[in-house]
């Protein structure tokens, strides 16, 4: 008998997932079951999984648990999950988002397979398209004042909800989130704050009026539905967030993703206010075996006497606030800042926040398009970033926080809003 090995969908959105059933081995054999794909970039990407066939000779991944490979245990998307770099400290970012899709090409052996040869032959394979875009979707090159950036609009009249989507120190412009988000019926601008094009090389200083334009052109826009729009931002972006929530009042749904509660590293100024910033305490920086930069302990957590000036007012936020936190970030003691903010917001009496934490989870909680990274290169450090977390983990926190995420501002930014956080 013919082994088959069956996929579907063949093509979809990445962060939905895909059935795999392998058919036509003998009884009880075992096999390896590979996935690979090659960025744009050109780094590729690999993961591989021993099973076990049944008594009929088949493998399903949502039934069957794998043995070992690069997961363990029933794991139905760890052959996307789990995709490791052959480049060292290498991550993965979409960056044509909108034209092509990544082809991730699956493959079965009839043994053991524990390292890649590509002599090897397969007994079958199937390649399945993952794309970042939804039929229909527009991406909107923004050059409007000052604000740079890309507006994605799904297919359809609306009006749709508006949302701000913001990365971290990364700078440039990273556009995978905020496609797939428009691919759930938002409008999502993504928003480059700094190295990119004409904006400065270096986030000397942060500029909320900058932001506030963002919101200001997203409500101005036809197809976007008010009163206000949401943010949603990781790492210095959620810091940012998470001041636009405070101060500006077109907000009305921020979900802040393993930030911090405070200004760090470079002030803030926002018409005549001036927040002055926690420095980066980058001599407690540590090095690990493999030479990753550790950056948990150069944020500071328990702020002194001088910097309490530097913590947001929470409490002047008119949105709700969603935290989500894993509990194993290295970047920052994420945890301790969103307790910290909840703390100051039950001090004022305030009840429009919620917080999320997922034990064995990192830094980089994105959409479940996104294979789990533990550390990568990062532009403005001299070498790879710890980001923390535990694979299984992480990859199942990805997806019950993207689906929190969308359901949270779906029901905040509709033009009927719930009372409930």
């Amino acid at each position: 008998m013919m082994v088959t090995l069956r996929a579907t969908p063949k093509s979809s959105l990445a962060d939905e997932p895909v059935k795999i059933c392998i058919a036509g081995l003998a009884p009880s054999q075992m096999l390896t079951i590979q996935a690979s794909l090659t960025d744009d970039k050109g780094v590729l990407f690999r993961a591989r999984a021993v099973y076990q066939a049944d008594r009929n000779g088949e493998v399903d991944l949502e039934r069957d648990a794998a043995f070992g490979g690069d997961y363990f245990g029933v794991q139905p998307m760890g052959l996307f999950w789990f995709l490791k770099p052959e480049k060292p400290f290498a991550r993965l970012l979409k960056r044509d988002v909108i034209n092509t899709p990544y082809k991730v090409h699956l493959q079965v052996f009839s043994f053991l397979q524990l390292c890649f040869l590509n002599q090897d032959q397969p007994l079958a394979s199937q390649t399945v398209e993952r794309w970042y875009s939804a039929p229909g979707m527009q991406r909107i090159p923004v050059r409007h004042g000052r604000i740079r950036g890309a507006l994605f609009l799904p297919s359809g009249q609306g009006p749709f909800p508006g949302v701000i989507d913001l990365f971290g120190g990364i700078g440039g412009l990273t556009e995978f989130r905020a496609s797939l988000l428009a691919s759930s019926g938002f409008a999502v601008l993504a928003l480059a704050y700094f190295a990119y094009e004409d904006l400065p090389a270096f986030l000397g200083e942060v500029d909320l009026e900058y932001f506030e334009e963002a919101a200001e052109f997203l409500l101005q826009h036809p197809k976007i539905c008010g009163p206000g729009v949401g943010v949603l931002a990781i790492c210095k972006g959620a810091e940012i967030a998470l001041a636009m929530a405070t101060f500006l009042p077109q907000i009305r749904a921020t979900v802040c993703i393993n930030g911090t509660n405070a200004i760090n590293g470079a002030p803030l100024r926002y018409r005549d206010l001036c927040i002055e910033p926690v420095p980066y305490r980058f001599e407690c920086v540590q090095v690990t075996e493999e030479g990753v930069l550790d950056l948990f302990h150069s944020v500071e957590e328990n702020h002194t006497e001088e910097h309490q000036s530097s913590i947001l007012p929470l409490e002047k936020a008119q949105g709700k606030i969603l935290f989500i936190i894993g509990e194993d970030d290295r970047n920052y003691n994420s945890k301790a800042f969103a307790k910290q903010a909840l703390e100051r917001m039950r001090k004022y009496g305030k009840t429009h926040c919620a917080l999320l934490s997922y034990p064995g989870a990192g830094h980089l909680l994105e959409p479940p398009a996104s294979p789990f990274c533990r550390c990568s290169l990062s532009p403005f450090f001299p070498g790879p970033l710890l980001w923390g977390g535990e694979a299984q983990a992480h990859a199942a926190a990805q997806v019950h926080s993207w689906r929190e995420i969308k359901t949270f501002l779906r029901l905040h930014l509709s033009p009927v809003q719930s009372s409930r956080l």
